[in-house]
Parts: structure tokens; sequence; C-alpha cells
């Protein structure tokens, strides 16, 4: 059986210092791939050529390469901008209207959830850069008081 002493020295976990390292020699910063870089040289100046030929198949009724073109022509939004009516936040306790009104969206179908968790983080964050702000203040009025 080994002793602890010895067990120590085989430890796994972080065996290196932060910022080091295991293979400091190893592959450089900004290399490529060497596959990408072969099809890069394979498709060199082939651009347009392979770019007329999905079109063409699209056009004759390629539902494959129909979708890459329209992909590329109109690719999927991935966020939208919202309107919906929002009680003005001035005070933390605004933020329990605001979500109020925000869940009430919801209800209503004016808003989606997803973009309701997106508003919700926001208000969340309102809220503490707000907290934040506050506390500062008040430990700075303590300060000149006790300084008094």
């Amino acid at each position: 059986m080994n002793s602890p002493d010895k067990t120590a020295e085989k430890q796994r976990g972080r065996p290196f210092n932060k910022g080091q390292s295991g293979n400091p020699k190893g592959r450089p910063r900004g290399s490529r791939n060497a596959t990408t870089l072969a099809i890069e040289i394979l498709l060199d100046g082939q651009a347009q050529a392979l770019t007329q030929k999905a079109i063409d198949l699209a056009l004759t009724g390629d539902m494959s390469a129909l979708r890459l073109c329209l992909d590329r022509i109109m690719p999927v939004r991935k966020d939208r901008p919202v309107t919906f009516e929002l009680p003005t936040i001035k005070s933390a306790q605004d933020a329990a209207k605001v979500s109020s009104a925000v869940l009430a969206a919801v209800a209503s179908g004016d808003l989606t959830p997803a973009d309701a968790g997106e508003i919700s983080k926001l208000i969340d964050t309102w809220v503490k850069a707000f907290e934040t702000a506050e506390l500062a203040e008040r430990l700075e009025r303590l300060e000149r008081m006790t300084s008094q």
C-alpha cells in the first residue's frame, strides 16, 4: 500500500501553473487546419461556378439547393425588436410593476416567453445596478457622517 507522501506526486487535476501550457512549443497561434487549407486550395477560383450551380439546381427544383440559396439570401432572424407598453423604472420597487407588464404581454400574446425571459434579464440587471448604486451612495453618506 502506498503512503500518502508518495501519492501526492501522482495527483491529477491542475498539473500546470495558470497560463502555462503543457506543450509550450505546441501549435502556433493562427495556424490553420491542414484539411481546411487543402479544401480552400481545391475550391480556389471555383466559388462563382459552384454558386451558379447551386442556383441552377435550386431553380430546377432541388430542395436542398433551394434551401441553401434561401438561407444565404435571407438567413433566419435570431432576434427581433419588440414593442409593447412598459412602465417607467425609477426605483427597485418599480421593477415589480415592469415584471407584471412583461407577464401581461406574454399572456396577451404580444411577447413570446423567450422575449420575456430576455427582457426579464435586462430588468434584473437594471435592479442590481440600481441597488449597487444606492448602496454605494448610502455607504458614502455613512462615511461622511462618521468622519464629521
